[in-house]
């Protein structure tokens, strides 16, 4: 017999164990009860992923689940917010015991790695998989990381690496080829995306602006210029490149690649220079790098600069949802 919507809830998303004290009330009334703490303001986040417009239409389930949370915790980073509680709506076509048991298995293990628990959401039939998360976090007041806080002579630095994504999406288009022996790590990228809410965390008193790169790193920083009503100036050649996009593209598309890809999900961020040492100081813990990749200049416009001086002129800064 199929499943019915309250008993596909109950057996896949209202089971799991984590259980925050802040959760008075979780899935399964008609809202969620929630008490969140009165010294904290609160962050909130939601995106929607179509099957073949954010992911391929045969994208691995477990996978998907792992970055359909982990976009939305991406965001939380980017604010220095700690993750509290998601939701959670599913428009299938059809309803598959392996597909949903795998998906919760990626959610749920990133979920319980930050202690996010699911608290409420809606299922739902239609022709083509969407998904829409929700999520919440907390952020001490006045100590959230915003976009418009970065001042001329702050310092750009990214996290990680950028265009490993874009390079395993072109890929899977057949658009480029990544590498041998690069493949799984180009892939991974991809799929399960790291949200960088440690550095997000610690960045809180350092950083006057940030942003986390999902339509490219261009793009991205563009919104942080216009927010903050500056310019800055890049140096290409410092940007983060793997080894696996270094082996498989040539410089410049490399570094075009770098610009421009989405999907990243690293945080791009301003630290006036004075902070720098406390920066270097933090980011030393990290599991992953920082580098610095420019600097906020009192003249408007992104300037990209290579190593000889001349300027890179880009075609498209980043992805576009509707262009």
């Amino acid at each position: 017999m199929p499943l019915s919507e309250f008993s596909l809830i109950a057996r896949y998303f209202a089971a799991h164990q984590l259980q925050r004290s802040d959760v008075v009330l979780g899935i399964g009334d008609d809202c969620a009860l929630l008490q969140p703490s009165t010294d904290q303001q609160l962050a909130i986040t939601v995106d929607t992923l179509v099957a073949g417009v954010h992911f391929l239409a045969d994208a691995e389930p477990e996978g998907l689940g792992h970055k359909v949370l982990a976009v939305n915790l991406s965001d939380l980073a980017a604010m220095g917010a700690t993750p509290a509680w998601v939701t959670l709506a599913l428009t299938l076509p059809e309803v598959s015991d392996g597909w949903l048991e795998a998906f919760c298995r990626g959610l749920f293990a990133l979920a319980d790695r930050y202690g996010v628990q699911l608290v409420g959401g809606d299922t739902t039939h239609g022709s083509t998989l969407v998904i829409t998360l929700q999520a919440h976090g907390f952020v001490p007041p006045g100590q959230a990381l915003r976009r418009d806080g970065a001042k001329p002579g702050d310092e750009l630095y990214v996290t990680g690496t950028v265009g490993d994504a874009g390079l395993a999406l072109a890929a899977a288009f057949g658009k480029a080829t990544v590498a041998a022996g690069h493949e799984a790590y180009i892939r991974a990228r991809l799929e399960r995306p790291e949200p960088r809410l440690v550095a997000g965390q610690a960045l809180r008193g350092i950083a006057s602006a940030a942003i986390d790169i999902s339509d490219g790193l261009a793009q991205d920083l563009g919104h942080i210029l216009e927010r903050s009503r500056f310019g800055a100036q890049v140096e290409v050649e410092q940007l983060p490149l793997s080894s696996a996009l270094r082996a498989s593209l040539d410089q410049e598309a490399a570094v075009v690649a770098a610009l421009t890809s989405g999907d990243d999900y690293e945080l791009c961020f301003a630290v006036p220079p004075e902070r720098s040492l406390q920066l270097k100081a933090i980011a030393a813990e990290w599991e992953y790098r920082c580098t610095r990749i420019g600097v906020v200049t009192a003249e408007p416009g992104l300037r990209l600069i290579r190593a000889d001086g001349s300027a890179l002129h880009l075609e498209r800064l980043g992805y576009d949802h509707f262009g």
